[in-house]
Formats: C-alpha cells, structure tokens, sequence
C-alpha cells in the first residue's frame, strides 16, 4: 500500500461457525460505503466481494482479521484465516465447487461460488493459502479502474 491515509480503517475479528454474526462485517462496510457516498454499484461490488470472503471464513476457518482501508478512489481489503487452506485453488474457483460439509449447505450456505464472485467483483484479486495453516486473501477495488 502507498503512504495515502485511509479515510476509514475496519478490523474485525470473524469467528469460524458463527453463523449468528455472519454477514455484520459486511453489512457495517455497506453502511461505511453509503454514508461516505461511494456509487452504489461501486459499493454493491465491494460488499459481495466482502460478505464472499468473510462467509468463507465463517464457514472454513477457525477464526479471521478482516481489515479494510477506504481511501477516496479506493478500497483495499484483506482478510487473514486461520483455517485448512486451500489445497487446489485452481479447482476452487471453479463455480460450483465446494469442500462445504453437508450441514453447512442444508443451512444455504457453500453453494460454491465464494472465490468466484470475489474475482469478478474485485479489480483486483490475490490470493495466498498454505494447508494447514490458512489462507489470506486481497482484494483492491478502484472507483476509476481505468486511470
């Protein structure tokens, strides 16, 4: 990241299997988003790519950071598990691959299409996964992609 000062900085610690708070991150970010006045589209990109990301850690990992930096003409997220990992990563941004057990998709949860939407959602997308240990996850999301 470069010398710039956020406008506002987030961490939140997520807890794995906590279904009960899962998605308050990203709904605390959406409110961030809409009361600085970014464009909706923007922010509707932002938060899936969050609300995908912290889900994953909801449901995969033990526990994680979520840390977000919003700048004026950007947003720079990461979010750092505790967890398994990802031991294919190819396969895992395939749509509709899941590792979800059978009682987290019984919930509506681990349809597969996390990484995914992160990708597609993101400007920028990084991902960095050891088995075993976890795995951390960057996301840039820039107002003006193309100056």
């Amino acid at each position: 990241m470069t010398d710039e000062k956020p406008l506002i900085e987030i961490e939140r610690r997520i807890t794995g299997g906590d279904f009960q708070s899962a998605g308050d991150v990203s709904s605390e970010l959406k409110r961030i988003l809409q009361q600085i006045g970014f464009p909706a589209a923007f922010s509707r990109r932002v938060v899936i790519a969050a609300y995908e990301a912290e889900m994953n850690v909801v449901i995969h990992a033990f526990r994680g950071v979520f840390r977000a930096w919003i700048f004026p003409q950007r947003i720079h997220i990461e979010v750092d598990d505790e967890g398994p990992g990802i031991p294919d990563l190819e396969l895992a941004f395939q749509e509709g691959y899941s590792t979800a057990p059978p009682h987290i998709r019984e919930m509506g949860f681990g349809a597969g299409y996390g990484l995914s939407n992160m990708r597609k959602c993101s400007d920028r997308l990084e991902i960095d996964t050891r088995v075993g240990e976890g795995t951390k996850v960057i996301m840039d999301f820039f107002l003006n992609p193309d100056s």
